[in-house]
């Protein structure tokens, strides 16, 4: 049974201290706190696993849960809060024990030292399982492009340290900060009686996607939303730069999938996929004649080789193409008007996607910008160009040859999701569903 109205006393008591007690009690930190240190020392010789035991022992048993008053800090109780409420997580709160928690929280209030230990042992513990629990909890699809790249599911004490060296405890918490920065957002909206039950089970979707991100607090990576045609540059943990983007169509669509940006190609040709040849071009070819290949600066190829033979056009049975008998292959010449633009950003995957410069500025004005046949089109290349190399990106020089392959200083992640839902300032945003994915999900919402 969730006991709100006791977490709810217990952080009034962890973050405001009437003014007598403080008076009458010093620091954990000074006397008091080497009695909590000599307890914590038996109850974890007692109690805790090893690794709990090493946690505390690196730390000379210090407390990470109590506040200088040697009661639950603020940072305890908004954890209890959480876990008291992890279904959201989808982590089920009875595995975690959270009753028991709760009590020895309540006992440990009143102050006697053994209960403070106990207490401070057991929420470690349980705090290591939680997280990892939520880690490996359930997600929505997503192609990895290597399993560097999927939710990694920490060791138990690599998760009490990174919480130790949190500047502050409470923040953390709050954060939820071994999850994406998107994530704690949305979770506290699930306890939010403002939203419906429809917004809430959209919401829900939208943390199982979130959910199949890594966190990567320390790191560079490159997020893309499909669903509202934006993409972040993200560093530390937070968003340093963004852009519009143009994505695929629904007939096109971008798929959610993640890989390692490896290189950038300037004077990129357009390698035209096959399907657009045979659905498209070869209507065109047909109506208005071979000339139309090389007027739009197109070349035909007889493969993708890179010794590929340049055909006449006049020679390609066109029609054949357009039935699908006849196999042919085209480019378009760099420079102009050519459809990736001054470069290319590439990252290894079978589905044929990467990021691009356009000189179709206009589709970026749109609101709805999922007008690709799948790749995602740049609003700003140059200053992608720049984050990702170090460098600006050079000038356009005449008769440059082309698809100069450069590798970028080091690969760099890139995360395709899909966020119907979306935190903007305290308020949560409710986008469209444009490839109607989350009507297609089936997924047990949360209660």
């Amino acid at each position: 049974m969730m006991r709100f109205p006791v977490i709810a006393a217990l952080l009034a008591a962890a973050l405001v201290v009437p003014l007598p007690q403080a008076a009458a009690q010093a620091s954990w930190r000074g006397e008091p706190g080497k009695h909590v240190r000599a307890e914590l020392r038996e109850e974890i010789g007692e109690r805790a696993g090893k690794t709990v035991r090493g946690f505390y022992t690196a730390r000379d048993n210090a407390p990470m849960w109590l506040n200088k008053y040697a009661r639950p800090s603020g940072a305890a109780t908004l954890l209890l809060y959480r876990m008291q409420t992890a279904q959201f997580d989808g982590v089920d709160p009875d595995k975690l024990g959270i009753d028991k928690l709760v009590d020895l929280a309540e006992r440990a209030q009143r102050g006697e030292i053994k209960d403070v230990a106990r207490f401070e042992v057991a929420l470690s513990d349980t705090f290591a399982e939680y997280v990892r629990a939520m880690r490996d909890g359930p997600r929505l699809p997503m192609i990895y492009g290597s399993p560097a790249l999927e939710p990694v599911i920490p060791a138990p004490r690599s998760v009490l340290e990174t919480a130790a060296q949190a500047p502050s405890l409470e923040s953390y918490v709050d954060g939820m900060e071994w999850m994406h920065p998107l994530y704690a957002p949305l979770r506290k909206a699930m306890q939010d009686p403002a939203y419906s039950e429809t917004q809430r089970r959209q919401i829900w979707m939208n943390m199982a996607r979130l959910r199949a991100i890594p966190a990567m607090p320390m790191g560079r990576y490159v997020l893309v939303d499909t669903a509202s045609a934006h993409l972040w540059m993200y560093e530390g943990g937070e968003p340093v730069d963004d852009m519009r983007v143009v994505v695929g169509n629904d007939a096109g669509q971008t798929p959610i999938m993640a890989g390692f940006l490896s290189q950038a190609v300037e004077n990129p040709y357009w390698l035209v996929p096959d399907d657009i040849v045979q659905n498209e071009f070869a209507d065109y070819i047909l109506e208005y004649g071979p000339g139309w290949v090389a007027d739009r600066r197109y070349e035909v190829l007889d493969s993708w080789e890179p010794d590929a033979e340049v055909l006449d056009p006049k020679t390609v049975d066109w029609q054949g193409v357009r039935d699908g008998t006849v196999s042919v292959h085209m480019r378009q010449l760099p420079g102009g008007s050519n459809f990736m633009g001054r470069v290319k950003f590439e990252f290894p995957n079978p589905q044929g996607i990467y990021l691009h410069d356009t000189p179709a500025k206009d589709l970026l004005k749109k609101t709805d910008r999922q007008l690709s046949h799948g790749c995602v089109r740049l609003e700003d290349a140059a200053t992608m160009y720049r984050w990702l190399m170090g460098t600006p990106i050079p000038a356009a020089a005449k008769n440059a040859p082309p698809e100069q392959v450069v590798p970028l200083p080091e690969p760099v992640p890139i995360y395709i999701t899909y966020l119907t839902v979306q935190p903007k300032g305290d308020n949560l945003v409710f986008l469209d569903d444009p490839y109607a994915r989350d009507a297609r999900v089936r997924i047990a919402a949360a209660d």
